[in-house]
């Protein structure tokens, strides 16, 4: 048998749809399990205590109100309120998600268990901002039908590889430098070591340092069509065992014993 909470909420809102200004109507909606609620409320265009609610509650039933135009609203108890309800406006369907994610939502409100007073609540403070939330869903579909898609990088004719060395310099041997990129690594403070025959950014400077200097060359030599790469060195290989190398250095010992002359 229904209780008295559900017929009033079905009752409730058959009377709030005819108090809205247009053609309104209304659909109630029981829900035998918690997963039954959730068609609804994973629509909620709402980012404030209706969301907290749907989310934190189990409600077993709930109603939602077709409008013109496609509107729509959800009504449900408010919990711990016996002589209030919440409405909030749920997501237009047939647009993609590009198109609404951007328009701040609309929010719900509280309105007292009164249907002309809830109506005059629902008419004055939410529909406005819920039509203004539709058309600017609108606006979007029709400026932007598709997500903007990220384009490939184009082709380059050539790249540099910086190479990050065990001891903490970062740079890279001269015959694989550009020409081109050679002032630019001057410029991102890189310095030519002649004994290494490398362009290296020395491991003086500190972490932060060597990243802002290596994201700012990239981006000079981006620019200018050079492609860049990072990579790290081949580790070293592992020292000898202490007992190989001692065993090396130990002079040659001849077996024989040496022949001595007496007097």
């Amino acid at each position: 048998m229904p209780t008295p909470r559900t017929t009033f909420l079905s009752a409730f809102t058959a009377a709030l749809a005819e108090r809205l200004p247009g053609t309104w109507t209304s659909e109630y909606h029981r829900h035998p399990t918690y997963q039954d609620q959730f068609p609804n409320i994973e629509r909620l265009w709402d980012a404030s205590h209706v969301d907290y609610i749907v989310s934190q509650y189990v409600l077993g039933h709930d109603a939602v109100l077709n409008g013109p135009d496609g509107e729509q609203l959800y009504v449900t108890d408010r919990p711990l309120y016996r002589h209030q309800f919440v409405v909030a406006p749920l997501e237009p369907e047939g647009f993609k998600t590009h198109q609404i994610s951007p328009v701040r939502e609309p929010n719900g409100i509280a309105v007292p268990n009164d249907p002309a007073r809830a109506a005059a609540a629902v008419t004055r403070r939410l529909l406005p901002r819920y039509r203004a939330a539709l058309e600017a869903v609108r606006h979007n579909a029709f400026s932007q039908p598709e997500p903007p898609h990220r384009q490939p990088a184009p082709e380059v004719a050539q790249t540099l590889t910086l190479v990050w060395y065990p001891d903490g310099v970062v740079g890279a041997p001269y015959d694989s430098v550009p020409e081109e990129a050679r002032m630019t690594l001057f410029g991102c403070n890189f310095q030519y070591s002649p004994n290494e025959f490398a362009f290296v950014l020395p491991a003086s400077y500190s972490s932060k340092e060597r990243a802002l200097l290596v994201q700012l060359a990239a981006q000079r030599l981006t620019l200018q069509g050079i492609g860049v790469n990072f990579r790290r060195a081949a580790p070293l290989p592992p020292p000898a065992p202490a007992s190989a190398a001692a065993s090396k250095m130990l002079p040659m010992v001849s077996s024989s014993p040496k022949s001595t002359s007496r007097r």
